[in-house]
């Protein structure tokens, strides 16, 4: 075979192209062997009885359109995978065809991402939710661990409890062997004082878990033993049972799915960072995968514009005890164009705001921020951005001009293999290169994006990530010069 463009670029390149985000497809007769064994055939038939009833506001295909509209159903995704590209269709069910074609895509090394691993770990039964997830990991070591000079699969963590999580974290990086794992990116929980009147409407009506802030558990045993076991928290969004959309449209997937997966992360970012997560395990890494930059550079600003206007220093200029009552007073009798009457209080009904317990003033208080230029560190430091080779917004993340405090947000490469948006799986590389051939990164900023910040997000925490792998040398130098060997 001819090499592709995406090919030619790699062998001109001055280092490996790390793929942090590549998808598989399991083999779902394979799959339900393994839940067998995990669980008994009970357990195999009640995950086909939930794959065909699902939460009942999604799909409802086959409902008449009255029907649909009244329970609202919205327009699940159909069409998911390229099939006019034969081959591109079978390479991510099939590992060793996989595993052949990397230097025709252009890709040195990937990380692949189950697609069950969307969906079962936000399964509301506890029995089936852990055993599911306990099958596809076992699953995925079997079928992908002798293709490990090339990839790698992330085990799939269930977050309903810090106790399930511990014991599949231990389980799948102690005893298969997996080095990176994923999270969802919340728990869907019911609103316990609706849930108390209305059991009926969860779980149409809830609220998202997002693990750091006003969460429902400690989650720091989990993050704690992620540092102590190595291992990046990556998370992956996506069309997943009971996560908000980005939208409820009935008639148009497109409309579901623009933003959806920024959303979620967005909103598990913030969790994160304003709950002290990312300040209390500063060793940490998070990758928010699937979900492109843009959205992070948005937060990072917006974070830093909140805190200058609402720190405990500044919140002095919105205190209602500030208000020269009077004069207040006086002022509205000079230029109300209407007579008032009463207390400047009253006249200021819903203006000043409601009283606020004192203890909580400060809700910048768990990230201890002192200076608006500390974001850019804390922000920078060990949150991880995944981005698809076709995205534009990209080159934000290295826009030191247009980033506060010349901030350069860590974007990793990401090729979204294996999903409907790649129409052609040798074109990903060329695709991402074109941001260096029309002057919107430079080639350094590439390197970062494609070799140093997969590196760094992986290996830091574990620096023996990468033995045995295609980029071993490459990536053992690089962590060596951070660490100053």
């Amino acid at each position: 075979m001819a090499d592709t463009k995406s090919q030619q670029i790699r062998s001109q390149l001055d280092h490996p192209v790390i793929d942090c985000d590549g998808h598989l497809v399991e083999v779902l007769p394979h799959f339900l062997d393994y839940l067998k064994k995990v669980g008994g055939s009970h357990m195999a038939e009640a995950f086909g009885a939930s794959l065909r009833g699902g939460p009942r506001w999604l799909g409802g295909d086959g409902m008449d359109a009255e029907k649909r509209r009244d329970e609202r159903r919205i327009r699940s995704s159909w069409w998911a995978m390229p099939t006019k590209n034969t081959r591109d269709c079978a390479t991510p069910i099939l590992p060793r065809l996989l595993h052949e074609r990397m230097e025709e895509l252009g890709m040195d090394f990937t990380v692949l991402y189950p697609g069950l691993g969307l969906i079962l770990p936000t399964t509301q039964e506890d029995e089936l939710r852990q055993a599911t997830v306990r099958a596809l990991n076992l699953y995925l070591a079997d079928t992908y661990g002798e293709y490990a000079d090339r990839m790698t699969t992330a085990a799939v963590i269930p977050m309903h409890t810090p106790k399930e999580a511990l014991a599949e974290l231990d389980y799948a990086i102690r005893e298969l062997g997996h080095k990176s794992i994923s999270i969802p990116p919340g728990v869907w929980r019911p609103i316990p004082a609706l849930h108390r009147e209305h059991p009926e409407a969860y779980p149409d009506a809830g609220w998202l878990d997002c693990y750091g802030l006003d969460s429902e558990h400690d989650y720091d045993p989990v993050w704690q033993r992620c540092q102590e076991l190595g291992v990046a928290v990556t998370s992956h969004g996506g069309v997943v049972p009971n996560i908000p959309w980005h939208g409820r449209s009935i008639s148009n997937h497109i409309y579901n799915h623009v933003g959806t997966h920024a959303y979620q992360q967005s909103l598990l970012c913030k969790a994160l960072f304003l709950g002290g997560v990312v300040r209390r395990f500063p060793k940490l890494n998070f990758g928010f995968l699937e979900c492109g930059v843009g959205w992070a550079c948005n937060q990072y600003a917006d974070l830093i514009g909140h805190w200058e206007k609402r720190n405990r220093d500044a919140l002095v200029n919105l205190d209602p005890a500030q208000l020269d009552r009077e004069h207040f007073l006086e002022l509205v009798r000079e230029y109300a164009d209407r007579p008032i009457e009463g207390e400047p209080h009253e006249v200021s009904v819903g203006l000043l705001g409601g009283s606020v317990d004192p203890t909580q003033l400060d809700e910048f208080a768990a990230i201890e921020v002192e200076r608006a230029e500390d974001f850019e560190e804390r922000f920078t430091r060990t949150l991880y951005f995944g981005c698809e080779a076709d995205d534009p917004i990209t080159s934000w993340a290295f826009d030191t001009k247009r980033n506060p405090f010349g901030a350069r947000l860590r974007a990793v490469f990401s090729s979204d293999i294996g999903h409907w948006d790649v129409i052609d799986m040798a074109a990903v590389v060329e695709e991402s290169y074109a941001m260096v051939e029309e002057g919107v990164i430079s080639a350094a900023d590439l390197r970062a994006f494609m070799f140093e910040n997969p590196v760094a997000l992986h290996g830091r925490a574990n620096p023996n990530f990468f033995d045995g792998t295609a980029v071993e040398s490459e990536a053992r130098a690089l962590l060596s010069r951070e660490a100053g060997g």
